[in-house]
């Protein structure tokens, strides 16, 4: 498409020749550039290839072919991730395209839940390093910034301080695989061009004894810093990275333990959401994927989003993220105030349902979604049970990660007030979801819509099959970054958030077959992004947030995405100079 593109000319367009200062062996360590066995005879020439590679010149898809021969052969996910990792730094276009092949079958490789393996085991499986590290006891992040010297512009970067990954806790240095990870997702699932990209880790310390007491780890040996130390350096590292990078979206992957309260993650987004683009996926992005299946759930179920009553069962970052979104969505859409909004969900924690006399045991994301304490007698119980009876609600979420706890007493009593129940039974991993699938489906006679955390099968009842739809936020994020990155928004607001959580919510297959997902699969991704880039990059031109010049309208809107979209796709190479370079 983009060699007949009017918008062949943007920067991030790639129908020209890419721009090559390396030849010989050089050529071949760089990953950006390297073809492999796929270089033509011509570059062979160009670049003093010759002797250098077998003879035989192979198309992109037979090197895949051979690829996932190689893939396929490894014993274990971990070693399928770690034999991924080789090829990234070897082979960029090589290392999407297989993935990009096999998407379903490698997602989980690459990412969760593999890819906490290999964080767990990063100093032990450490090769070559990728991405910038910063510890808190180097200072002068703005002079370590220098050393990513690029000629591109840096679009998109992700930034982790390792405290809680992918269910594992503290895990220290190794987050630098969480923010390369994700980058992974953007590009796969976004195109958001890998050369324009930066993983970072925030390295204060760890307070995982194992790692602390292993002679391998390869971060700071010393108890995790906390307090105002960790705040100036997170002030530090994003005042420097907006002055090195001052186009760059950033991707908070910030987590405090639960020991040290959730509210860690809520409180840097909202410091720094109001100053510069930025996102963190665990609270927004959870959010926005589970706003758009909701959003699906009523559609099906004929309840307007005006009269939603929700229950939010777990009350932490992703939690109070989802119920955020929600009353977002409701006050954007039926034009109530945010606080009339909230009033719509419950929120449900350990002390039970979230009341203004628990006071100081708040964090700063539950205290706005506590109710009042008039609203419920002394005879009236605040466990799930007694909350569900009173409120009646028509959507039950679960983010506590407390296995079992949607019983069917539960269950059956949402069921008796409600046609068609929704109910997200979210924890990760799967051993933790608050009930089963098939359990819930039973409960309710068939009349359940449902969407989990995981990946589950499809299930029965009297015949009928329905297929689960999961709440990967992965459908979501690189999206929300892809549209972020192209109208260069100078915030990233909630009606660019509700926006985008409408358009994956009309992909939903569930809205023309209710046996089918309230979400589209991961498979259907990266058309899922053009959708909610679209939305998002409207929704930012509407509020006057968008900075890019030439953003053209509805017509002509949809073509200018794609063009701008990285494919994995070996690119022409033309020589120059390093000088020139």
């Amino acid at each position: 498409m983009a060699s007949e593109s009017k918008f062949a000319h943007l920067p991030r367009a790639t129908s020209s020749p890419l721009e090559c200062p390396h030849q010989g062996p050089s050529l071949l360590h760089n990953a950006h550039f390297n073809k492999g066995s796929a270089f033509p005879t011509p570059e062979r020439q160009t670049f003093n290839l010759h002797g250098l590679l077998p003879p035989h010149v192979q198309t992109l898809d037979e090197q895949v072919e051979r690829a996932y021969q190689q893939y396929s052969s490894r014993g274990d996910d971990l070693a399928k991730n770690t034999f991924m990792a080789s090829m990234k730094a070897q082979n960029e276009v090589l290392y999407y395209k297989l993935i990009q092949t096999h998407l379903k079958e490698m997602f989980g490789v690459i990412y969760t839940p593999t890819e906490a393996e290999a964080i767990r085991n990063y100093s032990r499986l450490f090769r070559k390093p990728e991405g910038c590290f910063l510890n808190i006891r180097d200072r002068g992040v703005e002079g370590v910034l220098r050393n990513f010297e690029t000629r591109d512009e840096v679009d998109y970067i992700v930034v982790s301080d390792g405290e809680q990954i992918l269910g594992i806790g503290d895990q220290g240095v190794g987050a630098i695989l969480i923010s390369s990870a994700k980058l992974a997702i953007t590009t796969i699932c976004g195109g958001i061009h890998p050369a324009r990209q930066l993983p970072v880790v925030l390295d204060c310390g760890t307070d995982n004894e194992e790692l602390l007491n292993d002679e391998l780890y390869l971060g700071l040996k010393q108890p995790r810093v906390r307090g105002k130390e960790y705040d100036d350096f997170v002030e530090e590292f994003v005042r420097a990275a907006r002055k090195r990078f001052p186009k760059a979206y950033i991707h908070f992957s910030l987590y405090l333990s639960e020991d040290f309260g959730l509210q860690n993650a809520k409180r840097i987004l909202e410091k720094y959401c109001t100053e510069i683009p930025c996102f963190n996926d665990d609270i927004q992005g959870t959010g926005c994927v589970t706003l758009a299946a909701l959003l699906t759930g009523l559609h099906v179920s004929k309840v307007k989003l005006e009269d939603v009553r929700v229950i939010c069962f777990g009350s932490g970052s992703a939690g109070t993220g989802i119920a955020d979104q929600i009353s977002d969505a409701i006050a954007t859409e039926t034009g109530k105030s945010k606080e009339d909004a909230m009033k719509q969900i419950w929120c449900i924690d350990k002390p039970g349902l979230l009341l203004k006399s628990h006071g100081d045991r708040l964090t700063t994301s539950q205290a706005p979604f506590a109710r009042e304490d008039r609203e419920w007698t002394d005879a009236e119980g605040v466990d799930l049970l007694s909350v569900v009876k009173k409120v009646q609600p028509h959507v039950l979420i679960g983010t506590s990660t407390k296995p079992g706890a949607f019983t069917q007493e539960v269950i059956t009593e949402m069921a008796k007030h409600v046609d068609q129940p929704i109910v997200f039974p979210l924890s990760n991993p799967t051993r933790l979801h608050e009930a089963q699938p098939q359990d819930i489906n039973t409960w309710t006679e068939g009349r359940a819509l449902i969407a989990t955390g995981s990946p589950f099968p499809a299930v029965e009842y009297n015949g009928v099959t329905k297929e689960i739809a999961e709440c990967n936020n992965s459908t979501a994020f690189p999206g929300i970054g892809l549209g972020a990155v192209l109208s260069r928004t100078r915030l990233l607001s909630k009606k660019m958030i509700v926006a985008a959580s409408k358009a994956l919510a009309a992909q939903a297959p569930a809205l023309k077959d209710d046996t089918k997902p309230l979400l589209a699969d991961v498979e259907d991704v990266r058309e899922l992004s053009v959708n909610v880039a679209k939305a998002a990059i409207q929704a930012a031109v509407e509020e006057g947030l968008a900075q890019e010049e030439g953003i053209p309208g509805e017509e002509d809107l949809e073509e200018w995405i794609r063009v701008q979209m990285w494919e994995p796709r070996y690119r022409e190479l033309k020589k120059v100079g390093r000088e020139d370079y």
